[in-house]
C-alpha cells in the first residue's frame, strides 16, 4: 500500500498559512474563509481515505503494520540522527481523523462566527498554521520531530489565544499559556536528550520494540533509585501534562478561553490538549515495560487526581466556557488514567484502547459543546450563566445539539460517551479499585455540572433580552449538527478491532454491571441538576452557603493562581531575583566599573609618555639605557 499522499495532509494547511498570511491585506474576507474551509476539506477527505485504506488493508497476519516515509534531516553521530517524515499506524491514523474533522468543522463554523471581524483573514491564517503543526505532530516518526511540531503548536496556540491583541486579558492569557507550557516543555526536552544519549536513537520504531535493545536493557544505568530511562519518561510526561493541562500545569487552560470560541473548540477541546495523551500513547511500550511501568503509575495517579480536581471546580464556575475548560481537563484526566492502568497484550490492553476511544468521542462531543456555547455567546453577547435562560425557544438547533453533547459526556446509554467512558471504568475496575471509585464519582459530577449548564442556558428563568436572540446561521449550525451526529454514532465504532497497544485486534465487551453503576450515578447527577436548575429557585444559593469555605475554595479554583503568583512575585522575584539583581549591580558591575575607572585614571596619568616628540623618546631611551647599565654594573661588581 502507498500512503505517501498523506504528506499532503500537513502541507495543504501550511500552504494556506503562507498564502493567507502574506496576502492577508489583499485577499477579501469571503474568499479567505472559503480558501481555508476548502483546504481543510481536502485534508478531511484525505484523512478519512487514509483511515479507510489502512484499517481495511493494513494488517499482516492479524497485526496492523506501520508504514514509514522519511528522510535523514540532521546527524549528531553515526547512530543518532533526526529524521523528518510520516508514520502511519493505528493511533496516528485515528488522530488524523480527529484533527481533520474538528479543524474542518471549526473552519466552516468560523465563517459565520468571525464574520465582520477586522482580522478575519489573519484568523484563518492562524487556524491553518495550527492545523499544519498538529498534523505534523501526529505524523512524526521520532521524538525530536514530534518536539519540533510540539513547540510550533505552542506558538500557534499563543497567536490564537491572544488573537484579540488589543484586549489586555487576552494578551495576558496568551502569555500565561505560553510561559506555563514552556516550563513543562523544558522537562520534555531534557527527557528527549536523556533518551538520545543513553539509547542512541529517537526513532519510535526502535524505542517501542518490546524485544529491542532499548526496552531489554533499560536497567543498565540508574539514578536515585530509578533507571535513567524511567526519569526520562517522567520528564516527557511532564511536557505532556503541561500541554494537556494536568496538575500542576493546568492554570493556563481556563484563561485561554479569552480566545475566540472556535479556537476553544479546536485547541482546547479536541486537538492540542490531547497531545499529551497522544504522546504517552505513542511511547506506551516504553512506559509499560521499563521498570515494571513505574512511570505509567505516575501517569495514572496524575490523571485520576486531575480528573477529580477539575470536576469539583467545574461545579462552581459561572463562565460557560470556563466550565467547559475544566470539563476538558477532567476528561483528559480520564484518558491519562486509562493509559496508566492498561496492560499490553490482548484484552489487558483495554485501558489503552479505552483512552484512544474516549479521545475520539470526546473530540466530537466537546467540540460540539464549545461550538454550541459559541452559538449562545454569539446570540446574547455574554459568557455568564446569570445572563442566560429560556434560550431553547429562540435557538432550537443549538438547544438540541447542546443536549446531545451533554447526554454524551454524561455517559447516558446509547450516546458515544457512554461506550468510551464505560471501557475506561472497566479498565480501572480491573486494575486499580481506588482509581475506579474516584472515576465513578467524577462521572456523577460531570453529569451534574453539564446539566447545570444545560438547564441554566436553555431553561431556568425566562429572561427578557434587550435584543431578541436568534438561531445562528447555517455556516455555524451545520458543523454543530455533524458533530451531534458523531456524538451518537462515534460510540458504535468497535475500537478494539482497530486500536490496541500491540496492534493486534481483540474483542472488548460491555460490562453491564459496571455500566449500570456508572449510568445510575450519571442519572443521579442529571436529576439533581434538574431539581436545582430546571426552574428558578434558591437551592443552589442555600447549598453554596452550607458548604461555606469549601465552596469558596472551589469557586476560586483552590487558589492555584494565587499560589503561583505568590511563588513568582514574593519568592522568585522578591527573595531570589531582587537580591541577585542587587549583587549583580553593586558587586559584579561595580567591581568591573571600578577596574575600568582605575585603568582610565592610570592611563590619564601616564599618557604623557606618548607625546610624539622625538627628543622625549631619545631622552627616555638614553635614560633607560643608563639605568640598565648601572644595574648591570652593580650586579657585576657584587
Amino acid at each position: 500500500m502507498d500512503f505517501s499522499y498523506t504528506i499532503l495532509i500537513p502541507l495543504i494547511p501550511l500552504a494556506l498559512f503562507v498564502i493567507l498570511g502574506i496576502f492577508s491585506k489583499k485577499i477579501p474576507a469571503s474568499i479567505s474563509g472559503w480558501m481555508g474551509s476548502i483546504g481543510l476539506g481536502v485534508t478531511f477527505v484525505l484523512s478519512y481515505y487514509a483511515a479507510y485504506q489502512y484499517y481495511l488493508n493494513g494488517k499482516v497476519n492479524g497485526v496492523y503494520q506501520p508504514f514509514i516515509y522519511k528522510y535523514n534531516w540532521m546527524n549528531f553521530t553515526d547512530k543518532l540522527h533526526i529524521d523528518m517524515g510520516v508514520l502511519i499506524d493505528p493511533i496516528s491514523v485515528m488522530m488524523l481523523v480527529v484533527v481533520s474533522t474538528i479543524s474542518f468543522m471549526v473552519h466552516l463554523y468560523s465563517r459565520g462566527y468571525m464574520k465582520g471581524d477586522d482580522g478575519y483573514t489573519r484568523f484563518f491564517a492562524y487556524l491553518a498554521l495550527f492545523s499544519f503543526s498538529m498534523f505534523g505532530l501526529v505524523l512524526a516518526t521520532n521524538l525530536f520531530q514530534i518536539y519540533i511540531f510540539w513547540e510550533l503548536v505552542g506558538a500557534s496556540s499563543f497567536l490564537l489565544i491572544g488573537y484579540y491583541y488589543t484586549k489586555p486579558s487576552a494578551v495576558s492569557a496568551a502569555k500565561k499559556a505560553f510561559i506555563v507550557t514552556r516550563f513543562a516543555d523544558f522537562g520534555f526536552l531534557v527527557g528527549i536528550l536523556i533518551i538520545g544519549y543513553y539509547t542512541g536513537t529517537w526513532d519510535f520504531q526502535e524505542l517501542n520494540n518490546p524485544e529491542g535493545s532499548v526496552i531489554t536493557n533499560w536497567a543498565s544505568t540508574s539514578f536515585m533509585g530509578l533507571s535513567v530511562l524511567t526519569w526520562a519518561l517522567i520528564l516527557i510526561f511532564m511536557g505532556g501534562a503541561g500541554k494537556s493541562a494536568m496538575l500542576p500545569f493546568h492554570i493556563w487552560l481556563p484563561d485561554a478561553m479569552e480566545g475566540p470560541t472556535p479556537v476553544s473548540a479546536l485547541i482546547h477541546a479536541a486537538t492540542m490538549v490531547v497531545a499529551g495523551v497522544y504522546l504517552v500513547a505513542r511511547l506506551f511500550p516504553m512506559y509499560y515495560f521499563i521498570e515494571d511501568g513505574f512511570a505509567l503509575q505516575v501517569v495514572a495517579y496524575v490523571g485520576a487526581i486531575s480528573s477529580l480536581f477539575a470536576a469539583i471546580i467545574a461545579l462552581t464556575q459561572n463562565d460557560i466556557k470556563r466550565v467547559l475548560a475544566f470539563s476538558t481537563m477532567s476528561q483528559i484526566g480520564y484518558m491519562m488514567l486509562a493509559l496508566g492502568v492498561s496492560g499490553y497484550h490482548g484484552h489487558d490492553g483495554l485501558g489503552f484502547m479505552a483512552s484512544m476511544f474516549h479521545l475520539f468521542t470526546h473530540a466530537m462531543f466537546k467540540g460540539l459543546l464549545f461550538l454550541a456555547a459559541g452559538s449562545v455567546i454569539h446570540a446574547i453577547h455574554s459568557n455568564y450563566l446569570q445572563d442566560m435562560g429560556g434560550l431553547r425557544k429562540y435557538m432550537p438547533i443549538t438547544h438540541i445539539t447542546f443536549l446531545i453533547a451533554a447526554l454524551s459526556i454524561s455517559g447516558v446509554p446509547f450516546f458515544a460517551g457512554f461506550f468510551s467512558k464505560d471501557e475506561i471504568l472497566t479498565a480501572a475496575y480491573e486494575n486499580n479499585i481506588l482509581i475506579y471509585i474516584s472515576s465513578v464519582f467524577v462521572a456523577g459530577l460531570t453529569a451534574f455540572y453539564m446539566f447545570r449548564l444545560y438547564f441554566g442556558i436553555f431553561w431556568g428563568k425566562d429572561k427578557e433580552y434587550e435584543h431578541t436572540p436568534h438561531e445562528s446561521p447555517m455556516s455555524m449550525t451545520i458543523p454543530m449538527m455533524f458533530l451531534a451526529f458523531m456524538s451518537i454514532a462515534g460510540g458504535y465504532i468497535h475500537f478494539s478491532k482497530y486500536i490496541s497497544p500491540d496492534h493486534m485486534p481483540f474483542e472488548a465487551h460491555l460490562n453491564y454491571y459496571l455500566a449500570a453503576i456508572a449510568s445510575t450515578v450519571g442519572l443521579i447527577g442529571i436529576v439533581l441538576a434538574f431539581i436545582f436548575y430546571k426552574k428558578e429557585n434558591n437551592l443552589s444559593e442555600r447549598f453554596s452557603h452550607a458548604f461555606g469555605i469549601f465552596y469558596k475554595w472551589t469557586y476560586n479554583k483552590f487558589y492555584f493562581d494565587e499560589i503561583y503568583l505568590f511563588v513568582t512575585k514574593k519568592i522568585i522575584f522578591g527573595l531570589v531575583a531582587k537580591p541577585s539583581a542587587w549583587f549583580d549591580k553593586n558587586v559584579v558591575d561595580a567591581s568591573m566599573i571600578g577596574i575600568g575607572n582605575v585603568t582610565e585614571s592610570f592611563s590619564y596619568k601616564i599618557k604623557g609618555m606618548q607625546s610624539g616628540k622625538f627628543q622625549d623618546y631619545a631622552m627616555g631611551f638614553i635614560s633607560g639605557g643608563v639605568v640598565i647599565a648601572i644595574v648591570v654594573f652593580y650586579l657585576w661588581i657584587n
